[in-house]
This record gives C-alpha cells, sequence and structure tokens, in this order.
C-alpha cells in the first residue's frame, strides 16, 4: 500500500469535513421562510434544462401563464426564461451550473425547472456534478417534497426526501485512494436532519395525516443513518398528536406494493438516496414518472420539475415533441400552492385529472400513435376554461 496515496486521500477527507462543518454552521443562522403573501412581485424563472426538458417546461410555462394572466397583467407575477443549463454549456464552462445561470436563477422567487442530463462514468463527459444536485446545495433547498395519490387503491403518501445531505452531497468529490480502492462519503448532520424532519411533522399536522414514517438502514449504517433515525424520533417527540413508525429501506420497498399495508402510510421522511429511488418506484405505482411532480423547498427560493431525466433517446429519434408533460404540470400545481395560489392550483390539479383518467381526448404515448406535447397543454388550458372556469 502506498502511504503517500494514504495520506493524499486523508487530505482530501478533512477538505470535505471542514467544508461540511461549515455549512453546518450556516444552517444555524438561516432565518425564516418567505412569506410570498409579502411580495409587491413573485418572480417565476423558467429553466428549460436540456434532452426533452425545454419542450415540456415550455407548454407548462405556458399553463402557468394562462392560469395566472391576471396576475401578469397586474404586475404582480413575472416570467422570466432561464436559458443555460443545457448539457453542451455545462460542458463548456465546466460546472453544474455556470455562474451567470446561477446569478438569474438567484434572482428569482421560485423556479420551474425541465430535466437535466447528468454527466456519468464513460460517457466521454467531464466528471461534472448533477445540475440538480448543485443547485439544491447552491439555493439550500433542503426539502424534495413528492406527493403520489392514487384513490382508488386507498394510497395517498407524500415523501419528504433529505435534499442536500447523505451519499449526494458530496458525489462527485469521492476519493480514488489507489487503483484498488475507491470511497466515497455520506454526511449528516444535526441541522440538516431536523430542518426536513420539522417540515414532514408540520405538514402532517397541517394537513390532518396522523402518521410520519422515517425510513433509513440505520441497523446496518450505524453512524450517518443512526443519526438520522434519532434525530428524526427526537423532533416527532414533539407531535405528540401524530404517529411514528420507523422502516428499513429495503423492508418499505415492499410494504409500498403491499396491498394490506400501503394504505396505512401518510407522510414518509428519508434520506437523499433512498427518497430518491423510492419516490420513482412509488411514481411508477401511479402510472408512471411522467406523472409525478416534485417541489425542491428551502427557506429563501423554492425549486419544481419533474421526477424523471431529460430522456435524450426521445431527442436522438426526432419524438421529442411527443414528450409528456404532465410531471411538469403536476409540479406546476405545487408551485402554485407554494406561492398562495391555492385556488388555481385546485382549478389546474382537477383539470390535470379529467385530462389524464376521465376524458382521455387527448393521450400522450411518446410516440406519432399519441398526441404532441403542445396539443396536450391546448387540451388542459380548454379544460381549464369550459369545466373548471372560476
Amino acid at each position: 500500500m502506498n502511504q503517500a496515496s494514504i495520506e493524499a486521500a486523508v487530505a482530501a477527507f478533512r477538505k470535505l469535513a471542514e467544508e461540511q462543518a461549515q455549512r453546518a454552521e450556516d444552517i444555524k443562522a438561516q432565518g425564516d421562510f418567505k412569506d410570498y403573501s409579502k411580495l409587491d412581485k413573485i418572480v417565476i424563472g423558467i429553466c428549460g434544462g436540456d434532452g426533452i426538458g425545454p419542450i415540456i417546461t415550455k407548454e407548462s410555462a405556458n399553463v402557468l401563464k394562462y392560469i395566472l394572466a391576471d396576475e401578469v397583467k397586474a404586475g404582480k407575477i413575472e416570467f422570466r426564461d432561464i436559458d443555460g443549463l443545457t448539457i453542451e454549456n455545462r460542458v463548456a464552462h465546466n460546472k453544474a451550473i455556470p455562474d451567470d445561470v446561477l446569478e438569474q436563477l438567484k434572482a428569482c422567487d421560485v423556479i420551474l425547472k425541465g430535466p437535466t442530463t447528468t454527466p456519468q462514468a464513460g460517457d466521454g463527459l467531464p466528471n461534472i456534478e448533477s445540475a440538480n444536485v448543485a443547485m439544491r446545495k447552491a439555493l439550500d433547498l433542503f426539502a424534495n417534497m413528492r406527493p403520489v395519490k392514487i384513490p382508488e387503491e386507498g394510497i395517498d403518501w407524500t415523501f419528504f426526501r433529505e435534499n442536500t445531505e447523505g451519499a449526494y452531497a458530496v458525489g462527485s468529490r469521492g476519493v480514488a485512494v489507489n487503483d484498488d480502492l475507491a470511497m466515497d462519503f455520506v454526511v449528516t448532520t444535526t441541522e440538516g436532519t431536523e430542518r426536513i424532519a420539522r417540515l414532514a411533522y408540520e405538514y402532517a399536522r397541517n394537513n390532518h395525516k396522523g402518521r410520519v414514517s422515517i425510513v433509513t438502514k440505520a441497523n446496518v449504517i450505524k453512524t450517518t443513518d443512526g443519526k438520522f433515525l434519532n434525530l428524526c424520533k427526537k423532533v416527532g417527540a414533539e407531535y405528540p398528536d401524530i404517529t411514528t413508525d420507523e422502516w428499513y429501506i429495503d423492508i418499505m420497498t415492499a410494504k409500498l406494493i403491499d396491498e394490506k399495508r400501503r394504505k396505512d402510510f401518510k407522510v414518509i421522511v428519508l434520506p437523499n438516496l433512498y427518497g430518491d429511488i423510492i419516490t420513482d418506484e412509488a411514481a411508477e405505482m401511479q402510472g408512471g414518472v411522467g406523472t409525478a411532480g416534485s417541489a425542491n423547498i428551502g427557506k429563501k427560493y423554492a425549486m419544481f420539475e419533474a421526477i424523471h431525466g431529460s430522456a435524450p433517446r426521445m431527442v436522438k429519434e426526432g419524438r421529442g415533441q411527443y414528450a409528456d408533460p404532465c410531471s411538469m404540470l403536476r409540479a406546476s400545481v405545487m408551485l402554485l400552492n407554494h406561492i398562495g395560489k391555492h385556488k388555481e392550483a385546485d382549478r389546474l390539479e382537477k383539470a390535470l385529472d379529467y385530462c389524464m383518467f376521465e376524458d382521455k381526448k387527448y393521450t400522450i404515448t411518446g410516440r406519432e400513435d399519441g398526441c404532441t406535447c403542445a396539443e396536450f397543454a391546448e387540451y388542459v388550458m380548454q379544460t381549464l376554461t369550459t369545466k373548471f372556469g372560476d
């Protein structure tokens, strides 16, 4: 074993540990959540991403502009287009988010963001961090909230995935100690865990959900997962009106498809990696990842997106115009609720339910035998007017 390589790995870990310790201190210094009702104007950034991202984001933005037309006309809401999160531009700058794009994002209050492509080992692209992970960290979007509903099966789940720590916190900065050994790191802080737990329990209380389930692998990953579990239980003790239970991630994936048990789950809080995986499973049960939206919430900023990827194959095969916008439209419902436009959110959600599950005048297949993304968005806007008007 080369001692020099060991020392280099230790030095790299020391730097990461110092950075994460400072991040924990920075969390302590944050203020309260932004009160959108007190803003003279809410700025909504529209960031298309790449692949099918610009297509589905554009049509979802058109629906938002349609439903918020009076607010825009009155100067209370402004939409801003933000380009620059294409994989080509990120590779050209060798950054997950180019500096000028990040500044534009920070000038917005909330962001509707399309999927982005993340380079992976062996694809010939530089080792740049996921744009999603980078944005969550840069804007401190610590809570990833993903609802899944299947009313006919009694399923009404809301997942609270910790967004800025866990296995993704320093995911692109692991250490290749030598040719035989590579190490990555998992991060769990007291401050980061307590705030996601409190958000989950507050949501459960405010929405009359009587159960919060904590998901970890604390029996094996005892230090970081154990810390997450114990801190969530400690926060849960402050909410005696809510039942707290705990599950290991492997058995939870099984219980979500257990027809006898899955109706019991209401609010689920879990670390980053587990949340990424299990919410895709849950969305697939709802009808596929194309049907599910996602909210990324921080105290100052919030970003709303689809939970699926950028589907570069669809674009390569010339099928991009047939991409399904429903995930982005579901995210748009969450955006409207977040900024206090609850009536508009309710109208859009009802219109989506009608278009997707009841009328089905237009169906999305991803190919020429289905409607285009633009046609479906127009269908939703027509439905908003004809069936769910003021």
